[in-house]
């Protein structure tokens, strides 16, 4: 009998002294929270083993863990939002501060007929800008939100870019470019929206306009289960960052930003080719620039349809 309440007594006293220490650590669990709440990167911590108390903090850890990269990541979305709306504010404020100063010049009523005309064209041209970019802005937003009507069916790349060059001679003619084009024959279609793949080419060529210099190869070819159509130029002054930056909206390596430098060409080439299910790239290497879409070949079976 005397055995028997010693043992129930040492008993008792292993079990309120797991209590203590089960308390002890909750205890401490509660303080790590709060210290958790008010500092990132804090964490709980459990003073004695216990398997169900650390299974329980480890579960509390991931979810900090989560919160925390959620936080990160809203910042840095908002940190990105504030610049988009400092870059779409500058770039309409710049077109339309030149269309009204020229509009106060039409109305001091002394100019001659040709300066008049001359003004007119002026502001014609700013104005012709301004709708591009509210265009450009559209656009890209119902890319991203998945609004834009995109109907898939066979698309013959070659078929759709020798247009495109043709119409573009005079432009590259005035830039002084020395064109190469290299475009395979007899190339399979690849699946897209014919609408999207001359915008596309036509943003490509349109940035290589803009930001290229000297000597323009464009080419279309296979490669592997794909076709390329890649547009190259020098670039001695880019850099592998800007590279990585370059389909980023309103990103341009021109820091000297004018109303026409938006960045957003490329932006929306990255955007609708993803749409599609095919991807945009862009590289460096030994001063030249190439930049372009691969583009998945059309199966033999064929496929329409949305993306």
């Amino acid at each position: 009998m005397v055995i028997l309440l010693i043992f129930s007594l040492i008993l008792l006293l292993a079990v309120l002294y797991l209590q203590y220490r089960r308390s002890r650590a909750l205890r401490r669990a509660a303080h790590d929270l709060k210290e958790a709440r008010a500092h990132a990167g804090a964490r709980l911590r459990l003073p004695g083993p216990d398997r169900e108390l650390e299974e329980l903090l480890a579960q509390i850890n991931g979810l900090l863990e989560d919160k925390e990269r959620e936080t990160r990541a809203l910042r840095s979305r908002e940190e990105s939002l504030r610049r988009q709306i400092a870059n779409v504010s500058h770039d309409l404020r710049t077109p339309l501060t030149s269309i009204l100063g020229y509009l106060q010049l039409l109305e001091r009523g002394d100019l001659s007929p040709e300066e008049s005309h001359h003004y007119l064209d002026i502001v014609a041209g700013r104005a012709k800008v301004l709708q591009d970019l509210i265009t450009s802005f559209y656009d890209l937003s119902r890319i991203e939100g998945g609004e834009y009507p995109l109907e898939l069916q066979p698309v013959d790349l070659r078929r759709a870019l020798e247009p495109l060059l043709a119409g573009f001679y005079e432009d590259f003619e005035q830039a002084g470019f020395q064109v190469t084009v290299e475009l395979e024959e007899h190339l399979p279609p690849v699946p897209a929206d014919s609408g999207a793949v001359t915008r596309i080419l036509t943003n490509l060529i349109g940035n290589a306009l803009k930001y290229g210099s000297n000597t323009l190869d464009i080419r279309l070819y296979a490669q592997g289960d794909s076709l390329v159509t890649a547009f190259s130029n020098d670039a001695p002054s880019l850099t592998q960052e800007d590279v990585l930056r370059v389909f980023e909206r309103f990103y341009t390596a021109d820091q000297m930003r004018t109303g026409q430098n938006t960045g957003l060409g490329l932006a929306i080439v990255k955007a609708l080719a993803g749409q599609m299910g095919h991807c945009a790239f862009a590289e460096l290497k030994d001063g030249v620039f190439t930049v372009g879409v691969r583009w998945k070949i059309q199966e033999q079976r064929g496929a329409a349809g949305r993306p």
